[in-house]
């Protein structure tokens, strides 16, 4: 499956919840970064570190895919699950 393919198919809904949290973290940290007043050194630092984490959250979330296996894999779990 090719990037392009993975970043168009659906993302799981547990996926999606984790790419929300992501783009918000991403959000708060940009806005602490960008204040307009002083901050502590620390704070900034901390919010950098924040928007990292959610920038890749959110970027590895939307490239997660449900259900890809092929029909020769589902074939094979069901006779190792008993199915």
């Amino acid at each position: 499956m090719k990037l392009v393919e993975r970043a168009k198919s659906p993302t799981p809904k547990f996926f999606r919840i984790l790419r929300t949290v992501g783009l918000a973290l991403l959000a708060i940290s940009g806005s602490v970064i960008a204040a307009p007043v002083v901050l502590p050194v620390a704070v900034v630092s901390i919010a950098g570190y924040l928007a990292v984490a959610g920038g890749v959250l959110s970027a590895v979330s939307q490239l997660t895919v449900g259900d890809v296996l092929t029909s020769h894999q589902k074939t094979v779990n069901r006779a190792r699950d008993g199915g």
